[in-house]
Order: C-alpha cells, then sequence, then structure tokens
C-alpha cells in the first residue's frame, strides 16, 4: 500500500510540475527570456520521462529524473540569486537571461498587478532603436518578487519529486530483488518431476 501511495503521488508531482512549468515557459517566452526557455524545456522532457518511468516502472528513467532535479533546484537558486541582485548579479545591467542579445527583461516587469506603463519621449541616445524606454510605476507587486514566487515554487517540487522518486526507486529495486529470490531456482536449472510411464514393455512370443 505505501508503495502505491508513493508512486500515485509522484505520478502527482510530476502532473504538478509540468503544469507550472508550462505556465512559466508561456511568460519567458513573452518577456524573450532565452536561458529560462531552455532550461524549462528540458525540464519538461525529463518530467514526462520521468512520468513515463513511474507508470511503467522503470527505474533508471526514474534515477535520471532525480538526477535532473539537483541539476534544476541548481538553476532555480540562481533564478533568485538574480533577481535579488546577490553577489555581484544585478538584474537591471546584466543580460544573462537573454544570452545578450536583447535587452529584454521579465514580461511581470510591465504587466504585473497594478502596473502603469509610461512612454519616455523623446528617448535618451544609448536606448536601442528598436525598443522602447519606458517608466513602471504602481505595481503592488515587483516583478523580481514574482519570478523569485515562481522559482520557489519549483524548488518545492523539485525537493518533494526527489524524495519520492529515491523512495519508489527503492520500492521497486526491493520488489525486483524479492521476485529474483522466489524464482531463484530457475537459475539452478531446478526442474520439476517429470511424469513416468507406467507401461512396461512384455516379451513377444512367435510361433513357427
Amino acid at each position: 500500500m505505501g508503495y502505491c501511495n508513493g508512486r500515485c503521488t509522484l505520478i502527482f508531482i510530476c502532473g504538478m510540475q509540468l503544469v507550472c512549468v508550462l505556465e512559466r515557459q508561456i511568460f519567458d517566452f513573452l518577456g524573450y527570456q532565452w536561458a529560462p526557455i531552455l532550461a524549462n524545456f528540458v525540464h519538461i522532457i525529463i518530467v514526462i520521462l520521468g512520468l513515463f518511468g513511474t507508470i511503467q516502472y522503470r527505474p533508471r528513467y526514474i534515477k535520471g529524473y532525480a538526477v535532473w532535479l539537483v541539476l534544476w533546484v541548481t538553476w532555480n537558486v540562481f533564478v533568485i540569486c538574480f533577481y535579488l541582485e546577490a553577489g555581484d548579479l544585478s538584474k537591471e545591467t546584466d543580460l544573462i537571461l537573454t544570452f545578450n542579445i536583447s535587452m529584454h527583461r521579465s514580461w511581470w516587469m510591465e504587466n504585473g498587478p497594478g502596473c502603469t506603463v509610461t512612454s519616455v519621449t523623446p528617448a535618451p541616445d544609448w536606448a536601442p532603436e528598436d525598443h522602447r524606454y519606458i517608466t513602471v510605476s504602481g505595481c503592488f507587486l515587483e516583478y523580481q518578487y514574482i519570478e523569485v514566487a515562481h522559482s520557489s515554487l519549483q524548488i518545492v517540487l523539485a525537493l518533494a519529486g526527489f524524495i519520492y522518486a529515491c523512495y519508489v526507486v527503492k520500492c521497486i529495486t526491493e520488489e525486483e530483488d524479492s521476485f529474483d529470490f522466489i524464482g531463484g531456482f530457475d537459475s539452478y536449472g531446478y526442474q520439476g518431476p517429470q511424469k513416468t510411464s507406467h507401461l512396461q514393455l512384455q516379451p513377444m512370443y512367435m510361433s513357427k
């Protein structure tokens, strides 16, 4: 019963991860955040493989999923540090999340709850021609905290997924070992008793 509950819980966690990361992927696309888009895509693929492994009793897939979750937690910790400007990171000047190919910021910067966007004219000389120069005010929640909340949710789901993935792999391995022990006689060429014929050959005499 515990194994079934653990497996069902892992399936539920994988489903939640897919829903949350797809929602995040949409807003990263809208904000042209290429590094998160790539990371989200890899995460989606591996969560699907982990879900497949859980349903089909494939511990190798579940182990790969668990290893990826460690990297996924590391990535989300970095994103949190980036938006909170830990150390030398700066969300205003660093363009790490766009691979330095554009000056786009998080979609939530202009579209957060209560945000009012005002275009500034004329734009400064350093501003690219294909970009608007704007000011954002009145936000109920700053965009960096929304991004931090997204990453924090991913970390919580990843930690839960890692714990249950390890538990399910342990249960599958123990079940396979138990099965091998029960059927161990087959490996020694054990054969059951065979039916023997009760017919006896009688000598036959032929008259000349």
